[in-house]
């Protein structure tokens, strides 16, 4: 399947009365320039522009630059977290509900390019600026709340076996689904693949579902 990039777009006409649309734009506009130009490339000259606003009311939302790129981040998990709760998991037999889940992360990343870059920007900076997010943590956490759940359902019902801590599930779940979004380039160079076209992407679907189920069954 082919990725499905984060859009944006300058805005037409007069700026209208709505303090939640407008910093909705901006957060749309400033996560494709953080995205892919990272903190110090990014310029809020031009996303002032391109959403037909103005520097100091930017700055009056988000206090400065830096400021706004911490929003960003915390947009990006917010939504990511958002589109995991809504696969409503806890109703399905555990094998079912982690196929859904790694299915759901493979497919989510490679249509969220974006989130990508952000994470990968935010990793070179040492994380130092997520640090100053307030809410981070917080939103994050049902993220492995979820996985345990399952991995505990699946243990109860003889499906899965014991001992695995459902933090290590996300981080094989997260670097099996990543991967092949952020060294995408250098992949297809390295080796002469297109690593986005659908048999690509389904053979990587398929093995990294097989993996963990492998890894967590008897």
């Amino acid at each position: 399947m082919a990725p499905r990039t984060t859009s944006y777009r300058s805005y037409d006409g007069p700026r209208t009365n709505d303090p939640a649309r407008t910093m909705s734009d901006i957060i749309a506009v400033a996560t494709r320039e953080f995205a892919h130009k990272g903190l110090s490339g990014a310029r809020i000259d031009e996303i002032a522009a391109l959403t037909q606003t103005s520097k100091r009311m930017i700055y009056y939302y988000y206090g400065s630059k830096e400021g706004l790129y911490v929003a960003v981040l915390e947009d990006a998990y917010a939504r990511t977290r958002s589109a995991e709760s809504s696969l409503h998991l806890d109703d399905v037999e555990p094998a079912i509900a982690l196929k859904k889940l790694v299915s759901f992360s493979i497919d989510y990343k490679l249509a969220n390019p974006d989130f990508v870059r952000l994470v990968m920007t935010e990793n070179i900076h040492g994380a130092a600026y997520l640090r100053l997010s307030k809410t981070a943590t917080h939103m994050n956490t049902p993220a492995i709340d979820l996985l345990k759940r399952i991995y505990d359902r699946g243990v109860a019902s003889g499906d899965f076996r014991p001992g695995i801590e459902a933090f290590d599930l996300h981080m094989a779940i997260s670097a099996l689904s990543l991967y092949n979004v952020s060294n995408r380039p250098t992949i297809e160079v390295i080796f002469n693949r297109d690593i986005m076209d659908k048999k690509e992407v389904d053979r990587l679907r398929r093995n990294c579902i097989e993996m963990l189920l492998r890894f967590v069954q008897k």
